[in-house]
């Protein structure tokens, strides 16, 4: 999953929402101590990539790109399902759209001291940008997975690939709306991040 769908299966605290976006800034152990909550948001984070990953549903998805691009399909849908949540959000949300967002960004900007510097530096561009909004329209989901392409260090041919995308968009949307109530339920069940006890 992408940003969006992580930080929405975050706890709507700073260090919930720190750790569940650090999976994707944080190779390998770099030595730095977490607190026990951002260690928490960072195993959550995890879980949903894990989940994800090996779903059937999610497998057969990649399938449906061509040859030339499935090597990256996963990309593809990560983000394309940030902007599905977007378009669904109020089947999985009880709090307004602008509101969440609003709210998130504040935590994204109160968080960055637990932040290595350039997740610090891509979030405040994130929050500059609007960049979740954004996701609401497919011609973002399009710019962002070129300028993804354009980023990799070598020869690919992943640019275009909403293309393809938009040839698909109804099933490649209905894989969404079936999979993603089981990651949810998958997530609360394990309840990575409920209060410890006393």
């Amino acid at each position: 999953m992408n940003y969006l769908a992580h930080l929405y299966l975050s706890r709507p605290t700073v260090p919930s929402r720190v750790g569940n976006l650090l999976g994707d800034y944080r190779r390998g152990t770099l030595g730095e101590p977490l607190s026990p909550a951002v260690r928490r948001g960072l195993e959550n984070h995890h879980a949903v990539d894990a989940f994800t990953d090996r779903h059937p549903l999610v497998r057969e998805a990649r399938g449906r790109f061509s040859a030339r691009r499935r090597r990256f399909a996963g990309i593809a849908l990560d983000v394309l399902f940030d902007h599905f949540l977007i378009r669904h959000w109020e089947r999985f949300a009880t709090t307004a759209l602008d509101d969440w967002i609003d709210r998130l960004y504040r935590d994204l900007r109160a968080g960055r001291p637990l932040m290595p510097a350039a997740m610090g530096e891509a979030t405040e561009r994130m929050v500059r940008r609007d960049l979740f909004r954004a996701y609401g329209e497919l011609e973002t989901v399009g710019h962002v997975l070129d300028r993804l392409a354009a980023r990799i260090r070598f020869e690919n041919r992943f640019h275009g690939v909403i293309g393809e995308i938009r040839d698909q968009e109804q099933e490649l949307e209905a894989v969404f709306l079936e999979f993603f109530p089981q990651l949810v339920r998958h997530i609360d069940s394990l309840a990575i991040e409920a209060d410890p006890p006393d």
